[in-house]
């Protein structure tokens, strides 16, 4: 069974961090684009970062970049979403996946249609 399963989500101040892992079983994860995508309360999905299968490179949302940091642990079969300086605004359901969302699904390579449970992040005081 194609699986991922999401951890590390939760409460956090503005200006803390939080990591997000996204394990994989019933296929290698580094085969495949990674997706890191975001849904707020009354909000579309959006997509936040991103790995290419083709080569590794990283992209991100610009209302993320140089804040947030998208990785993965091949010999664990993990990703990872480290976030740091965290805003009320990144408020919102965290979902991996094994595909990348516009406008990275160009440069994505291989994907697969499986996606985590979500993980909710909460920014206040």
């Amino acid at each position: 069974q194609l699986q991922l399963v999401e951890s590390g989500g939760g409460l956090v101040q503005p200006g803390g961090s939080l990591r997000l892992s996204c394990a994989a079983s019933g296929f290698t994860l580094d085969y495949y684009a990674i997706g890191w995508f975001r849904q707020a309360p009354g909000k579309e999905r959006e997509g936040v970062s991103c790995i290419s299968s083709r080569d590794g490179s990283t992209y991100y949302a610009d209302s993320v970049k140089g804040r947030f940091t998208i990785s993965r642990d091949n010999a664990k079969n993990t990703a990872y979403l480290q976030m740091n300086s965290l805003k009320p605004e990144d408020t919102a359901v965290y979902y991996c996946a094994g595909d990348c969302g516009e406008p990275w699904a160009v440069v994505a390579g291989r994907r697969l249609d499986v996606w985590g449970q979500g993980a909710l992040v909460t920014v206040s005081s």
